[in-house]
């Protein structure tokens, strides 16, 4: 695959890793990495050797929000939130079906925490801080985060973080169900390393319906899921 300039895409016998990869800007998002993102992506759903994705920062942060000398330039807020969609990265992110680890450091800040929200796992170095500071610059976040964060650490405290935009460390995160799990810094990739090897053994069919169940349960009353979990399940037999 030809290189990106804005993230590296490695793979390595069944899992793939995609690194931001804006150092010198602690990985602002930017309208390049959104696409170079989507094309990653793309590799990865297109790649039926892939059992597992791991998604991860290069430099000092895993990503510090989005490049406000691009989107925040636009002629309003509308048309900022219209060319972040001009590719659906979320829904991307979102739909695959093979397990998503995030691997973070440093600062995850806005469009950071969205991405992270997005991924199945979340695994945080120590030193690692968090914010959604939108509100701040007179915003509502522009790539999910006020749908994923209240289903993450339910209402209250979403509205405690995107009203005030403030920063939390790695142990509050923890206990919100913002991440998964504390890492030490210098274990932080083979962490996620031995993670994403371990899910690509498993079955992939059963990965993708237990997916499918939890995320697809979620927007549906209780006889509706369990309904969807037995129709995954009998899937799973078959398969």
């Amino acid at each position: 695959m030809p290189g990106f300039e804005t993230v590296v895409y490695e793979k390595r016998g069944s899992v793939a890793r995609i690194s931001l990869n804006r150092p010198g800007s602690l990985n602002a998002y930017n309208m390049q990495m959104r696409d170079d993102f989507s094309e990653a992506l793309t590799a990865v759903r297109c790649d039926d050797e892939v059992k597992a994705l791991i998604i991860s920062g290069l430099g000092r942060a895993f990503c510090a929000g989005a490049d406000l000398t691009e989107f925040g330039t636009s002629p309003s807020q509308a048309v900022a939130r219209r060319v972040r969609w001009q590719r659906d990265v979320w829904g991307q992110l979102n739909s695959l079906p093979v397990p998503v680890i995030a691997a973070v450091h440093g600062y995850c800040i806005g469009s950071g925490v969205e991405i992270m929200l997005l991924c199945d796992i979340r695994l945080a170095a120590r030193d690692t801080a968090f914010a959604m500071p939108e509100s701040h610059l007179g915003m509502i976040p522009a790539a999910g985060g006020s749908q994923t964060l209240p289903r993450h650490c339910g209402t209250s405290a979403a509205l405690d973080l995107l009203l005030t935009g403030r920063r939390i460390e790695t142990e509050e995160a923890l206990g919100l169900g913002l991440i998964t799990r504390i890492v030490p810094a210098q274990e932080l990739q083979a962490a996620a390393e031995a993670l994403a090897n371990e899910l690509a053994e498993y079955p992939p069919m059963a990965m993708a319906n237990i997916k499918q169940a939890i995320r697809g349960g979620l927007d549906l009353g209780l006889a509706d899921g369990l309904t969807l979990e037995l129709r995954l399940a009998q899937l799973s037999y078959q398969g």
